[in-house]
């Protein structure tokens, strides 16, 4: 096997779970803060991207203008969902909870089609199509600015956690009785935390559209969403980055090796066996912390 295709293989992977990472980052920042598993994050994504093609398209916006505006509009959809719907399954079975965010994940992804029509959306956000190379390697430069946008985007998302909101985030997490104590809104730190996995979504959502299209298929980014932040662990939003090109990196060689030898499909369940194999092996990923529960 030729090193550069390798190496062409692992970087273009590295970029590609970059950009998986940012919707996985929505995932981990829900959990952080009410301990609620969200199923809906691929949908979001997806919605976010309908909402800046609509913007964009439709309305007329230029981009600059755009995009701003479905970053808004998504925090204030994530707001209005803890707000309308999850708030009222406080003390309801976890699982209900889920089945609930699982349940907004099939509604959004019928709805927005239905909407806005099933014909794949073009979203073109100006990137050049010009190859470009790194010695004998093809680099995608689609993947490229999506993949280091996203890993400036996380890392904020980390700067954001070590602030006064993400201190109070992480009271919540921690011990939402203890926080309402000392006067902490759990509920408004809670939807926050629903707004802002809305926002990377959008993010997210809009530079797979600006790859492939704006369609129902970008929802399907949840299956990989969930495999890094089960990877990375459910309550470390470092452990995304890592996990975010561990899984691509995984992906992007079985689809370059494997494939040939099987005849294709291997990218399909790669997120898949992860996600078993760390259930199995280490249950609280990569960086997640381990509650052990005396009784």
């Amino acid at each position: 096997m030729d090193l550069w295709l390798i190496g062409e293989l692992a970087i273009t992977g590295a970029l590609v779970g970059l950009m998986y990472a940012l919707v996985a980052v929505g995932i981990v920042l829900v959990y952080k803060t009410s301990s609620v598993a969200n199923f809906a994050q691929g949908a979001i994504a997806m919605t976010g991207s309908y909402v800046a093609w609509a913007f964009a398209t439709l309305m007329g916006a230029p981009l600059w203008v755009a995009i701003p505006l479905a970053l808004v509009t998504m925090f204030g959809l994530g707001f209005v969902i803890e707000r309308a719907v999850l708030r009222h399954m406080v003390g309801q079975p976890i699982i209900m909870i889920i089945m609930v965010t699982f349940g907004m994940e099939i509604f959004l992804r019928g709805m927005m089609p239905g909407f806005f029509g099933v014909a794949v959306k073009r979203l073109d956000l100006g990137i050049p199509q010009a190859p470009m190379f790194l010695g004998e390697m093809l680099i995608n430069r689609a993947y490229l600015i999506g993949g280091i946008t996203s890993a400036v985007l996380i890392v904020g998302t980390i700067v954001l956690f070590n602030s006064r909101a993400g201190i109070i985030m992480r009271a919540v997490s921690d011990d939402q009785g203890a926080s309402w104590s000392v006067g902490i809104r759990v509920e408004r730190a809670i939807a926050i935390a629903w707004g802002l996995a809305a926002g990377t979504a959008t993010a997210a959502g809009i530079l797979w559209g600006s790859t492939q299209g704006v369609d129902w298929s970008l929802s399907l980014l949840l299956m990989k969403a969930l495999a890094i932040a089960i990877l990375g662990g459910l309550d470390s939003i470092p452990g995304v980055l890592l996990a975010g090109v561990i899984v691509g990196v995984c992906e992007s060689l079985a689809t370059g090796i494997v494939d040939p030898l099987v005849g294709g499909g291997t990218r399909d369940i790669v997120a898949s066996l992860i996600i078993l194999m760390t259930l199995l092996v280490r249950p609280y990923g990569l960086f997640g912390r381990e509650q052990i529960e005396r009784v």
